[in-house]
């Protein structure tokens, strides 16, 4: 049985995962630092994917200044990770979750189709994460265009 999805003020889980930069990266370790906008994404370098990161991008500065930190998490394998964050210019860390045990332990390992090919693989899906490792604010299904700007917003509301 897959795990739920995380809920508002459900304590976050945990994790460590190696990022683009070939580094351990725990949840943890932003514990009493940062908020943490964790993101859930399918297939680094396609098109909505690509798209939604270089938003985040695009819009670091802000997202910083609004006291997180962003993460982003796909099942791609850290040496592709690598190359989507240097392509991309990504100044956040790139997650790899290559047996999807973090998006399943999320509830994020779904069954999607496409073209009437059935398939599993990761739901899009943006969490808030407070100081406390404490989840403040839950967007599923994301739409890519303008997705930024509402985690900015709802950041800056916490």
């Amino acid at each position: 049985m897959p795990n739920s999805l995380p809920r508002v003020g459900d304590v976050s889980p945990y994790f460590t995962l190696t990022s683009d930069a070939d580094e351990a990266i725990t949840l943890s370790q932003y514990r009493g630092v940062a908020n943490v906008v964790l993101y859930f994404y399918p297939k680094s370098d396609t098109p909505g994917c690509t798209l939604e990161a270089c938003n985040f991008r695009d819009n670091y500065t802000a997202l910083i200044e609004a006291g997180s930190v962003i993460l982003g998490v796909s099942p791609d394998p850290v040496k592709k990770q690598a190359k989507f964050v240097e392509k991309h210019a990504l100044p956040f860390p790139i997650l790899a979750d290559p047996d999807h045990s973090v998006a399943e332990c999320y509830g994020l390992w779904k069954e999607k189709s496409f073209m009437g090919r059935k398939y599993m693989g990761v739901e899009r899906t943006t969490f808030i994460i407070d100081k406390e490792g404490v989840v403040r604010e839950v967007f599923e299904k994301v739409k890519v265009a303008g997705h930024s700007e509402e985690v900015l917003a709802a950041l800056k509301s916490l």
